[in-house]
């Protein structure tokens, strides 16, 4: 009887032992690519660094870029019986195209991705309708709460699991998580400078401009000036950084660019400014010295002509940048000469990059540099040599702070290893005296009081800016019915807290007074408001 008992106790656990060996045999060997097929499936690139990418923030908090486990629905081809009607029931479901899904269904593979990031609409569907062969799952995914919203600023993580573009791109070292010893670290995170409602706002007036204006294009920068911390920097088109993929599958590349940073333009008469500070620096000229316009000056064999061929007659340096005259900036660069005018043209940067923490555009500008006379005529007025906004936008803030070049930068905080990192503002010495910046600012505040930027104005506050106007160059000629309309300013004028540059690529008006002017306005106002800006005197 005990032996009985032994030898049945035996035969159970063999029976169980070859159960076991049987359902590792079919899980290791004969399921064994399934498996490994769907482990490589739900872990694309970013999962198999190990760990977590770094995660982005803007200055208040809000997320930009985060790590969530997001739905994905997959196939397995063999258990499915009826293909066709399959794909056509998916194919209602996600809306994809059936003979897409079809094709997947026929892959004599052990597991077949459909598709990625699904609705909570779409993952109850299939639940509720529990097709054969047909699986939903979860997979660790780079998401971007704030989809359209600073989208060339933040890039995107691509499908290797490398940032692409924006700070994605610039940060990807640090945002990539670490091995250890005990395995893997979380990536950095990272802390913006950027304000979410001026962002919003920024972004929003761009889209107005786009239905009100008819703009192909268009860039809003905002920054402290003291600092160079950029509070928004909106670009015109944007796209959702979580669909990038549709983007690139349509070839539309271009909009991945940011326009801010890595596009050239002829800025017009917004760069006017920058030769009046030099001569005013170089005691070349005063705000009240005047010469006599007849609205064109001859330079070697050329004829340049003011806008809308308008004859002025006797005017001040301080009426050359309220009317906008060009042959009035042509004067005070040639009293500077071109040793002098280059030199300034340098130390307001705009010879190399910014620096900022993004990736960056700029022209040495090589043929200005020869000195040919007429290259310098009309790059005194802004035609004739290339910038970019942000380039334009520092040398601005230099002219805002007191006249130090300040490096702009959007990463205010780094936590690393548990420690938060700082950045602090990178600033040169002066490049122009304190004199000359309350010369200039004074004659910019009168642009903004007297001139073409009148519609600038908030009640109680003074506001410095310039407008330009430049036509676009097309195959060497330029054209008559392009432009690029900008805007420059800062407030309050005396104490500045706030830089913004609008820039708009052909917009439906003639000049920027219609264009960016209006926009600057609406955005310095709500600034104003939402930072409870102490007015500069009563009304």
């Amino acid at each position: 009887m005990k032996n009985w008992r032994v030898n049945l106790i035996f035969i159970l656990v063999i029976i169980f032992s070859a159960a076991i060996l049987g359902r590792l045999i079919f899980l290791q060997v004969l399921g064994g690519d399934f498996y490994k097929a769907l482990s490589q499936g739900l872990h694309n690139p970013f999962n198999e660094i190990g760990g977590e990418r770094g995660e982005i923030f803007l200055n208040n908090e809000k997320d930009l870029a985060i790590n969530v486990n997001l739905p994905l629905v997959f196939a397995v081809p063999k258990e499915i019986k009826n293909q066709k009607e399959t794909a056509k029931v998916l194919s209602e479901i996600l809306n994809l195209d059936e003979n897409f899904i079809l094709e997947k269904l026929e892959n004599n593979t052990s597991y077949s991705l459909i598709k990625r990031k699904l609705s909570q609409e779409e993952v109850e569907s299939l639940r509720n309708l529990n097709l054969k062969g047909i699986f939903v799952t979860e997979e660790k995914e780079r998401y971007y709460p704030q989809e359209n919203l600073a989208s060339q600023v933040i890039g995107f993580l691509g499908a290797e699991g490398k940032g692409q573009y924006g700070l994605e791109e610039s940060y990807d070292e640090i945002l990539q998580s670490k091995e250890e010893l005990m395995g893997y670290q979380k990536g950095s995170d990272l802390i913006l400078t950027i304000d979410y409602n001026i962002q919003f706002e920024a972004e929003k007036l761009l889209e107005k401009a786009k239905e009100n204006l008819g703009i192909e294009k268009g860039q809003i920068i905002v920054i402290e000036p003291n600092s160079g911390k950029v509070m928004a920097m909106a670009v015109f088109p944007n796209f959702d950084s979580n669909q990038y993929e549709k983007y690139a599958k349509e070839g539309n590349l271009e909009v991945f660019k940011n326009g801010a940073t890595q596009e050239l333009f002829e800025p017009g008469s917004v760069f006017k400014p920058i030769v009046m500070a030099a001569a005013l620096e170089e005691g070349k000229i005063t705000p009240q010295t005047t010469y006599i316009d007849e609205g064109q000056v001859k330079i070697g064999g050329y004829t340049i002509f003011n806008y809308d061929n308008r004859i002025w007659g006797e005017r001040s340096m301080t009426e050359v940048l309220e009317k906008s005259i060009n042959t009035g900036a042509v004067f005070a660069q040639s009293q500077l000469g071109e040793t002098l005018f280059l030199k300034y043209i340098e130390k307001f940067g705009f010879f190399e990059s910014t620096g900022i923490d993004l990736r960056e555009t700029y022209s040495e500008n090589q043929e200005l540099r020869k000195g040919r006379k007429i290259n310098l005529a009309t790059a005194s007025f802004g035609q004739g040599i290339t910038i970019t906004p942000i380039q334009l936008a520092e040398a601005y803030g230099a002219i805002a702070n007191g006249g130090k070049l300040v490096k702009p930068y959007l990463v205010e905080r780094i936590f690393e290893d548990g420690k938060e990192i700082q950045t602090e503002p990178e600033i040169s010495q002066p490049i122009i005296s304190s004199k000359t910046i309350h010369q200039l600012t004074a004659m910019l505040v009168n642009v903004v009081e007297n001139g073409f930027g009148k519609g600038a104005k908030v009640p109680g506050y003074y506001i410095a800016g310039k407008t330009g106007t430049a036509q676009v160059a097309e195959g060497g000629i330029y054209s008559p019915d392009k432009s690029i309309q900008t805007f420059a300013g800062f407030f309050p004028a005396f104490n500045p807290k706030f830089l913004i540059l609008v820039k708009l690529d052909n917009p439906k008006t003639r000049t920027a007074e219609y264009s960016a002017v209006p926009i600057f306005h609406d955005l310095a106002e709500y600034i104003i408001y939402y930072y409870q800006v102490p007015p500069d005197y009563v009304q």
